[in-house]
């Protein structure tokens, strides 16, 4: 055996959870992405997607990609600064811009290489970056990569961000960066006292509205956090993705003309990866002009949040201080966990496990997630087949009101 592989081959917490039987990951799924799906020839109730607005299936969705499949090919086989950029490249990015308001906006091929390509090279050696202790692990490679020095802040704590910025030199560069809502909690960056703490240091703000895209915004129109609270003068970057609400796969960065053009002559992941495929880039171009015209679809999703937030709560749930369609379960330990969501496999509900090293052991949860073409009909079955699980793992109080439906 190798040196390399007898160091890794004492990884050994995967072949311990299959030799278990509660392995959870990597599910195969036979089906079309809804509400619905089909593993292993069974049907199950999906609430472990981040298709926010259902848009998957979408017919303008899926015909948008057929025809831009049809038309440019399956690949681009090259970087956007060489052979990958199509007119429907541009012609998306001029719509992202528009749609967040800012002057330029350009595209990457996933949504992790856009924090990482940003934050890798945004600022310099003598520049700083604060950071919220539970933003995404892409903000984090992107931290990793650069060469600047790097505060955390306790999360979504004002005090913590205050003292981070007061290490910083006055006449440097200060980017504070977390997430518009964060991925596993489900709760809000404060965004406003963010913003006022930027002006007092002479910071920048950028914000991943990676799950507030679609979900977030004001009167429903999914434009993000940074919209809804009014502050789209104020954060210089917005960071975006395709693959939840966009019903595809990519991400894009949009701020000043000046900010971007840097950017695409500086960051490594844009000019040395290939270029978002054509039926990615129709299939995300679609769903923006679906979210712009059907306002609806982000109201029935807030709907069915409140529904299934209060329901949760009523059940004796911890589900923290969310406050979005990203609903955590807390189970506070990583073997029930896994248990847990394979019996609610088992019951036909599919959640997501969230175990350590992703958090600490002690803050181990079941994510559960919300589409806008999920029906009160299918959160009461999820209802009541998480009150029967829950309760024989012992992980809340007894309810007459849900027992009645388990």
């Amino acid at each position: 055996m190798s040196l390399l592989r007898d160091k890794l081959y004492k990884y050994d917490a995967a072949r311990n959870a299959r030799a278990a039987g509660i392995y959870p990951y990597a599910k195969a799924i036979e089906s079309d992405q809804d509400t619905e799906v089909i593993i292993n020839g069974k049907k199950v109730l999906m609430f472990g997607s981040n298709a926010y607005l259902g848009l998957t299936n979408h017919p303008k969705v899926k015909e948008a990609a057929i025809a831009a499949l049809k038309k440019y090919g399956t690949g681009m086989a090259g970087s956007r600064h060489l052979n990958g950029t199509l007119d429907i490249h541009i012609e998306l990015e001029k719509k992202l811009a528009k749609f967040v308001g800012k002057e330029d906006a350009i595209m990457y091929s996933t949504g992790f290489n856009t924090n990482q390509g940003v934050l890798s090279c945004a600022t310099g050696r003598e520049d700083f970056i604060i950071w919220d202790e539970l933003n995404h692990a892409s903000i984090i490679e992107g931290l990793r990569l650069s060469f600047s020095t790097k505060f955390k802040y306790r999360h979504n704590d004002m005090e913590s961000l205050e003292k981070q910025l007061q290490r910083c030199d006055a006449d440097k560069v200060k980017l504070i960066v977390m997430d518009g809502v964060f991925s596993m909690e489900g709760d809000i960056a404060k965004l406003p006292e963010i913003v006022q703490l930027a002006k007092k240091y002479n910071a920048s703000v950028m914000v991943d509205e990676a799950h507030s895209l679609g979900v977030l915004g004001s009167n429903f129109n999914g434009k993000g956090l940074v919209d809804q609270c009014g502050l789209t003068d104020d954060v210089e970057l917005i960071m975006g993705t395709f693959s939840k609400s966009l019903a595809s796969i990519g991400g894009f960065i949009a701020g000043d003309e000046a900010v971007l053009d840097y950017l695409r002559h500086n960051s490594r992941e844009y000019i040395f990866t290939a270029s978002a495929t054509p039926s990615a880039t129709a299939a995300a171009s679609a769903a923006l002009d679906i979210l712009l015209t059907e306002p609806e679809r982000v109201k029935n999703l807030w709907e069915i949040t409140h529904y299934a937030l209060d329901g949760f709560r009523e059940m004796g749930c911890e589900i923290g201080h969310t406050a979005t369609p990203i609903i955590p379960l807390f189970i506070r330990d990583n073997e029930k966990t896994f248990i847990i969501t394979k019996r609610l496999f088992e019951e036909g509900i599919f959640v997501n496990p969230v175990v350590s090293p992703a958090v600490a052991p002690t803050d181990t949860l079941i994510r559960f997630s919300l589409m806008a073409t999920h029906t009160k009909e299918q959160i009461d079955i999820a209802f009541a087949k998480i009150y029967k699980v829950f309760r024989e793992m012992d992980v809340i109080p007894e309810s007459k009101v849900f027992a009645s439906k388990a």
